[in-house]
């Protein structure tokens, strides 16, 4: 079986388990997502979905967070891994969207990675998930882990992981395609020791 129909075939596999993959921090329009996606870097989902609702209800446009000071956001997210940082980027980053974006955050790579406090991975996810295009493919710590395990790529770094599965993974999936893989290696396929059991990959895991 090559790379390009393994992948078909995890895709097909996990699709009948997770009809509707989606990302789970909780959103409404892209500059929310954008700072869920910015508070959740080395953090979970769950303590970012904890703290936005109260965030989101304070701040409603980029204006809010660029008038607000870093200590008032901080103050907000201080449950959250880095913190400090976290709101500084956020406080920057919706200055750079009212000065240079009319207020409203681009859909684009080259515009969305200049932003402090994104990547490559922060744009993929706001790119694939607030406005539906698929230029990438997210890899985070799952994807990365196992991406690896189930033989579609041997690299280590997370551009050039994600530069292999945009070979093998059909473009319509490449939005989808990480969130059955973060959705499998959190119910079935944990980093940590576990028991195979009901695997839906069953043979495709060379494990």
């Amino acid at each position: 079986m090559s790379k390009e129909e393994k992948a078909k075939e995890i895709i097909k596999r996990l699709s009948k388990v997770y009809p509707h993959p989606k990302t789970a921090l909780n959103f409404s329009n892209p500059l929310e997502l954008l700072v869920a996606t910015i508070l959740s870097a080395q953090a979970t989902d769950k303590v970012v979905n904890l703290v936005t609702p109260a965030l989101f209800k304070r701040y409603k446009t980029a204006s809010d967070y660029a008038r607000a000071s870093v200590e008032e956001i901080d103050e907000m997210v201080k449950r959250i891994n880095f913190h400090y940082n976290k709101s500084k980027s956020i406080k920057a980053a919706t200055e750079m969207i009212i000065e240079k974006f009319g207020g409203k955050v681009p859909n684009n790579m080259k515009d969305l990675d200049s932003l402090p406090g994104v990547a490559r991975k922060t744009a993929n996810v706001i790119l694939g998930n607030a406005f539906h295009i698929a230029e990438g493919i997210v890899v985070d710590t799952h994807v990365m882990r196992l991406s690896k395990k189930l033989g579609l790529t041997d690299q280590t770094d997370p551009v050039k992981i994600e530069l292999d599965l945009m070979k093998i993974v059909p473009k319509d999936k490449w939005i989808d395609f990480s969130h059955l893989l973060i959705n499998f290696g959190r119910e079935y396929c944990p980093a940590r020791a576990h028991k195979c059991v009901n695997c839906p990959l069953g043979e495709l895991c060379p494990d």
